[in-house]
């Protein structure tokens, strides 16, 4: 807890970037926040450099690589955030960064409040490596595109309603949203797949390793993806279908993960 401070200074720096996306969203506020990107991106890389620090500090032990839930929750929100900086680059989808931002500073603080050391990997090797990267940017990747098919969901809701004013009025068309977030899908998918068949090489026992319940989570998530992928392809699924089994593939996702190492490693006290 010895960097807690500077963890409170990394959410400041994250919440300010997130308020600065939302005050030019609703063309509100002070002149220097909401007329011009470049406050949000130098706090957002500001915020996004002290994160990779702390979290370098988290995750690199004597003994190994440190994964426990807290560190692992930090990684993604690092991943997200990461995620959110690269959409300035397309500006049509940077305030998803709304979001993304906080969620990002919150799981740093958590890290540093709550470390309790219990997963130190020491033997590592390529397929473990490979397991670990894609598994994480799977799931930022499709944890975007979740935020993203709410935003969706809103927007047509309203749409429907007849309501397209305010906030609304700033977002891109449906079909833009749409193609956006089968993009984020199918990113998602590739990495899930390589992740899935990466970490075939480290498997010895699903039920000895206390793997079984993730494993069938993540694969079906797996399929969910692919099947909602494949349908996109073949009948131009969209709209509230879309929305609502990319929900449902990443609350599977987010069970077989995070929801298992919730209950291994803080209920149960197990190590790997």
């Amino acid at each position: 807890m010895q960097f807690t401070g500077t963890a409170v200074l990394d959410l400041i720096l994250y919440l300010l970037a997130a308020l600065g996306l939302l005050l030019r969203l609703l063309g509100r506020g002070p002149a220097l926040l909401r007329e011009g990107r470049g406050f949000a991106v130098s706090a957002a890389v500001a915020a996004l450099f002290i994160h990779s620090v702390l979290l370098y500090g988290l995750l690199a032990r004597p003994h190994g690589l440190d994964l426990g839930y807290f560190n692992a929750l930090a990684l993604a929100g690092w991943l997200m955030a990461l995620i959110a900086l690269v959409m300035f680059l397309k500006p049509a989808f940077e305030n998803l960064g709304v979001v993304l931002f906080p969620v990002a500073g919150l799981s740093t603080l958590a890290a540093e409040l709550f470390q309790h050391d219990v997963l130190l990997m020491s033997e590592r090797n390529w397929p473990l490596d490979m397991h670990i990267v894609t598994s994480m940017l799977s799931y930022s990747l499709l944890g975007v595109a979740a935020l993203q098919a709410a935003v969706l969901y809103l927007q047509e809701r309203r749409l429907r309603q007849g309501s397209a004013g305010g906030v609304l009025a700033s977002l891109p068309p449906l079909q833009e949203m749409e193609r956006f977030l089968f993009q984020l899908i199918a990113a998602g998918f590739v990495l899930l797949t390589v992740s899935l068949l990466t970490g075939l090489f480290f498997v010895q026992s699903f039920m000895d390793q206390h793997l079984a319940h993730k494993a069938i989570l993540s694969v079906l998530a797996w399929v969910i993806f692919g099947v909602l992928l494949w349908g996109r392809w073949r009948y131009g699924w969209r709209g509230r279908l879309a929305v609502r089994w990319t929900l449902i593939g990443f609350g599977s996702l987010l069970l077989a993960y995070f929801g298992s190492k919730l209950v291994l490693e803080l209920i149960l006290g197990r190590h790997w």
